[in-house]
C-alpha cells in the first residue's frame, strides 16, 4: 500500500490545493473538475513503474526470480527445500531462508470485507467514487493517509480510534502538532470509543459505538474503511513441515 497511497495523496493534495488554495495565489481555476479513474488509472501506472524497476534491479544485479507459491516441503543436510509451485513446479535450496511475505488487512469479527462498502486498505485505494460519507476504523498510518486521500477529495470523513491517544506509537509531540493538522483538514477524529454492531446495508454501513463519555452513538456511511492491522502471510508456507513453528501473531519462530 506504500506506493500507491502515496500517489494518491499526491493527487488529492493537487486538487485540494486548486479547489481551496490557489486563489490565495492569484490563480483563478473555473470548472474544476475531478475525474476519480483517470486518478486511480495514475496510481497504477505509477505502481506498475515501481515494479518494472524492481524486476530491472534484479536482472541487472543477476538476482533469480520465480513467479509462484512457495513452501517448505523438507529439511536436511544443513539447508531447506523450497517448492515453488507456479508454472512449473521447481524445488530451491537454501542454506539461509529470509521469510519476507508480507501480511493481509485485518478485520473485524462480525464484519468481513467485501471491498464494495466495508473495505480493507486494498479496496479502499481502488473507491471508483467519492463517497459522500467515510467511515475510518482505526486512526494507524493506513487509515490516516486513507482518510486524508478521501477527506480532500469532498467526502465527509469520520475516523474512529479504540485508543484514548492519538498516533500513541509517535512522538507525543509529533502526534499533538499530526493531530492538529488532520483536524484542520476536515477530518473528524474520536479517540477512546468501543465499536460494536456493523450492518452492512443496500443503502451503506451502519455502525454502533460507544463514544468516551460512555454514550451510545451510531454512524452511518456510505463506505467503511476497516485499518486495525495487520495478519501475516503464513498461510501455504508450511513452516510445521520442517520443524518450524508459528507465534501467536503468525510469525515464524527460529531458536
Amino acid at each position: 500500500g506504500c506506493i500507491p497511497s502515496k500517489a494518491l495523496l499526491q493527487s488529492s493534495e493537487h486538487y485540494d490545493h486548486a479547489s481551496h488554495h490557489f486563489a490565495d495565489h492569484g490563480i483563478e481555476v473555473k470548472g474544476l473538475s475531478l475525474n476519480v479513474a483517470k486518478m486511480l488509472g495514475r496510481k497504477d501506472t505509477v505502481v506498475k513503474q515501481n515494479n518494472d524497476g524492481i524486476v530491472y534491479l534484479f536482472k541487472k544485479n543477476k538476482v533469480t526470480f520465480f513467479h509462484g507459491r512457495g513452501s517448505f516441503v523438507a529439511a536436511g543436510n544443513g539447508a531447506y527445500d523450497i517448492k515453488v509451485a507456479g508454472a512449473a513446479e521447481e524445488i530451491i535450496s537454501g542454506k539461509h531462508i529470509i521469510v519476507a511475505t508480507g501480511s493481509n488487512a485485518r478485520a473485524l469479527p462480525g464484519a468481513p470485507f467485501n471491498e464494495e462498502n466495508i473495505l480493507s486498505n486494498d479496496g479502499a485505494l481502488r473507491i471508483g467514487d467519492v463517497p459522500k460519507k467515510l467511515g475510518v476504523i482505526g486512526s494507524g498510518v493506513i487509515g490516516l493517509e486513507m482518510g486524508s486521500v478521501w477527506r480532500r477529495l469532498g467526502a465527509d470523513v469520520t475516523i474512529l480510534e479504540g485508543l484514548p491517544t492519538f498516533l500513541g506509537a509517535v512522538d507525543q509531540q509529533v502526534a499533538r502538532e499530526a493531530h492538529k493538522a488532520f483536524t484542520k483538514q476536515g477530518l473528524k477524529i474520536e479517540l477512546g470509543v468501543k465499536v460494536g454492531e456493523i450492518k452492512n446495508g443496500k443503502k451503506g454501513v451502519s455502525v454502533a459505538y460507544v463514544n468516551a463519555k460512555g454514550e451510545a452513538q451510531t454512524l452511518d456511511v456510505d463506505k467503511l474503511i476497516v485499518s486495525i492491522g495487520r495478519i501475516a502471510n503464513t498461510i501455504g508456507l508450511n513452516p510445521e513441515a520442517v520443524g518450524l513453528s508459528l507465534d501467536e501473531r503468525g510469525a515464524i519462530v527460529v531458536d
